[in-house]
């Protein structure tokens, strides 16, 4: 079971550096959010802020390395450059699902590195709802202990396990068991999906058991249907056939993050095809705190923190732009800025959320 866990990990490293992993048919709907341009912003570019408060902490921006990898020997060296690029950055990272790493101690140090790497870094230790089940608040206390977190990131994956040829099909008892988590440990608990988005409903019970932060990672980035769908070719091709009927499912991101922001008072992450500082802007406009990402940052993690870095500032660079060129001084002018929702995203939130939402008017 081990090396299964182990193998899966390197498995999924690989298809996401070799392959084509994001989604086809469906996009984030962030390209239907329009910033208002700003003429005379009156501003210089010299004195915008770009400063974000994030469970009671304050970061340079409002940017979160995501959850990427771990529990595989080559995801050592990926978490080490992530890590440095987050302590010479000074914002957020998450690291991959722990479930490896508490099976099988010689595989521990693929996670602890980015707490060596980054030993100032608010790092969030990962597992998934499914093992908190399986397993118990003591399985997240040992997570937390493992790399030393600030936090602890509940992943949400369903639909995941559903195609994956080893996976779960039972889902009884996690929001249970996220509420003892929470009432137990003594950092806070995010939970989050992996790229099909949270409804409005999802987010009210999470609030309700005590989670501090949600991470919508919303449908429109990085599809792990596709994922498991080229690893179920090889082993379980009714697997396949059930993840061909999926590959376009999920709440596209930008409309994930209006239904989560206008229902919840707790903060929220947009994630999930965010590529870019002005999709950076957008977000953040229409109700997110902090903004993650994940794909843009493998390959560059890959070679060197430098590399991870350079791709971070060139999207702060470009979220500066956007503050600018919209009036904005602060994250907090932004995220009361003024947009307009268009096409498919504007009907849904007409249908799911009603016109006075935060999405329609701020």
């Amino acid at each position: 079971m081990i090396e299964d866990t182990s193998m899966r990990k390197r498995d999924h490293l690989k298809i996401c550096i070799e392959g084509e992993v994001e989604f086809e048919g469906k996009t984030t709907w962030l390209e239907h959010v329009e910033l208002i341009h700003r003429a005379l912003p009156e501003l210089s570019l010299d004195k915008i802020s770009t400063e974000a408060e994030f469970l009671g902490r304050i970061f340079e921006a409002p940017f979160i390395i995501e959850s990427m990898t771990g529990g595989a020997h080559e995801a050592a060296r990926i978490n080490g450059n992530l890590a440095e690029a987050a302590e010479r950055l000074r914002i957020p990272m998450g690291i991959g699902s722990q479930r490896a790493g508490l099976a099988d101690e010689s595989l521990r140090y693929t996670y602890r590195i980015a707490r060596e790497r980054g030993p100032h870094v608010f790092l969030m230790a990962n597992l998934s709802g499914v093992q908190l089940v399986e397993e118990g608040v003591k399985a997240a206390e040992k997570a937390v202990e493992m790399i030393e977190a600030d936090a602890l990131i509940v992943h949400l994956n369903a639909l995941q396990e559903l195609i994956q040829p080893e996976g779960h099909r039972s889902f009884e008892g996690v929001l249970k068991a996220i509420e003892g988590t929470v009432e137990r440990l003594d950092v806070p608990v995010i939970v989050k999906e992996i790229g099909y988005g949270i409804s409005k409903e999802v987010a009210k019970e999470l609030e309700r058991v005590g989670v501090k932060a949600i991470d919508v990672a919303g449908a429109g980035g990085t599809n792990w249907i596709k994922i498991e769908m080229t690893r179920a070719m090889e082993i379980d091709k009714e697997k396949a056939e059930l993840a061909r009927t999926f590959m376009n499912w999920g709440i596209p991101t930008a409309a994930s993050i209006i239904e989560v922001s206008s229902t919840v008072s707790i903060e929220v992450i947009a994630s999930g095809g965010i590529r870019s500082g002005l999709d950076a802007a957008k977000a953040l406009s229409i109700g997110a705190d902090m903004v993650g990402f994940a794909l843009p940052l493998l390959k560059p993690a890959m070679k060197s923190p430098e590399e991870v870095e350079k791709v971070l500032r060139r999207y702060l660079k470009e979220l500066k732009a956007a503050m600018l060129i919209t009036g904005c001084r602060k994250i907090d002018e932004l995220k009361k800025s003024q947009h307009v929702i268009l096409g498919p995203l504007l009907e849904w939130v007409r249908q799911r959320a009603g016109e006075a939402t935060a999405g329609i008017s701020r």
